[in-house]
């Protein structure tokens, strides 16, 4: 369950030499581009596949994984010579096409009565580098020192192994709840200028359910730590699942050279720098995480006070989140992600201060989760 995009082995067994021999007087190895779009329906339906035309030289990737139908879209990747634009054409009678996504851009497109025909950009080294065409993520914050994305999960959108299991509705509305309530906390405690002046940064992230070369399941939330500017840095990686509450019950953290830690409830997760040859070489302790009984999360960062992001008043963490400052009531989180048409709405109450109360509207391309100024 890595949370950041990693590079795989598309073909297993083909040598560079076979790639090229699979595009015949096309391409060598090194000169093979990869290019993914989504064709979005107007009305989601029966999921099916419309028929795509391709220039000469260019083939669908193979494998199911790569070409995937849900009630709201296809998606497919596309490869062959590197090429600034190739035209393609999707004939989907009886399905009308609201949009063709491609990275994070619609595509312009030329409408007939039978489907769209469109140029795609075919200039990446991978399909894994296509992922982004994929993935409907808004990015409140990305500044030194903090990563802060959202994801905005469809039930009509699902593909991979969320197909398999009952929708996490639960999980994919608490989610954001608790990284909203993270990002306050970061801000308020001074991690994130503590973290940019080393150079590192926290990143905020929870789960995806559409995308079939990142089975992102079960469903759970990170806020890791790269002792650096990315994921290539040494890292600590909690993955928090969560239960059908929004709460979360397991903490699996990966840290470079020592593979995945186990935490449960009430077991201290530790955060360290990786900067010295304290505590046998991670460094100095960050921040430590530690699962409470109400399925929340004890946040004492290595200076200041700590926090906690908490149940709400049914004792779930569904509807709100209860964050705390020192052990006594600070703010309380609510957020409504409204996926079909861009809008999340954010409420940050002030529970010992009404005036640290604030609301605020993000609004998103609801293809593509880039936000709107």
């Amino acid at each position: 369950m890595s949370t950041h995009l990693t590079r795989r082995t598309l073909l297993a067994g083909a040598s560079a030499a076979g790639l090229a021999l699979a595009l015949p007087g096309t391409a060598t190895a090194q000169q093979l581009g990869y290019a993914a779009f989504r064709v979005v329906r107007v009305r989601p339906g029966e999921p099916s596949a419309p028929e795509i035309t391709l220039p000469a030289g260019y083939e669908i990737v193979p494998g199911a994984k790569y070409s995937v139908a849900s009630r709201a879209e296809y998606y497919t990747f596309v490869r062959g010579p590197v090429a600034d634009g190739i035209d393609v054409r999707v004939t989907w009678p009886g399905v009308p096409v609201r949009a063709v996504v491609h990275q994070e851009s619609r595509l312009d497109l030329r409408r007939d009565r039978d489907g769209v025909g469109f140029t795609l950009p075919v200039t990446l080294p991978t399909a894994d580098a296509n992922q982004p065409t994929l993935q409907v993520w808004s990015f409140p914050d990305v500044s030194p020192g903090m990563n802060f994305r959202i994801e905005h999960n469809d039930p009509d959108r699902v593909a991979g192994p969320w197909t398999t299991v009952a929708w996490p509705a639960g999980q994919v509305r608490s989610v954001v709840h608790q990284l909203i309530a993270a990002h306050v906390i970061w801000q308020d405690s001074g991690m994130i200028a503590r973290a940019a002046a080393k150079g590192h940064r926290f990143v905020l992230m929870g789960f995806e359910t559409n995308n079939t070369l990142h089975a992102d399941n079960p469903p759970h939330w990170h806020i890791s730590y790269n002792s650096g500017a990315d994921f290539s840095a040494k890292t600590h990686n909690p993955h928090f699942w969560l239960d059908a509450q929004g709460r979360t019950f397991y903490n699996g953290m990966d840290v470079t050279g020592l593979g995945r830690l186990k935490h449960y409830v009430g077991d201290p997760a530790p955060v360290y720098d990786f900067v010295g040859d304290a505590n046998g070489g991670r460094g100095d302790l960050v921040v430590t995480f530690t699962i409470r009984a109400d399925g929340g999360l004890d946040i004492a960062p290595a200076d200041g006070p700590g926090y906690a992001i908490a149940a709400g008043r049914d004792g779930t963490l569904l509807e709100e989140v209860t964050v705390l400052r020192a052990g006594l009531p600070w703010l309380r989180v609510t957020t409504r992600d409204l996926v079909r048409t861009g809008v999340l709405v954010v409420g940050v109450d002030g529970l010992a201060d009404r005036p640290e109360s604030r609301h605020r509207v993000l609004r998103y391309d609801p293809l593509t989760g880039v936000l709107r100024r």
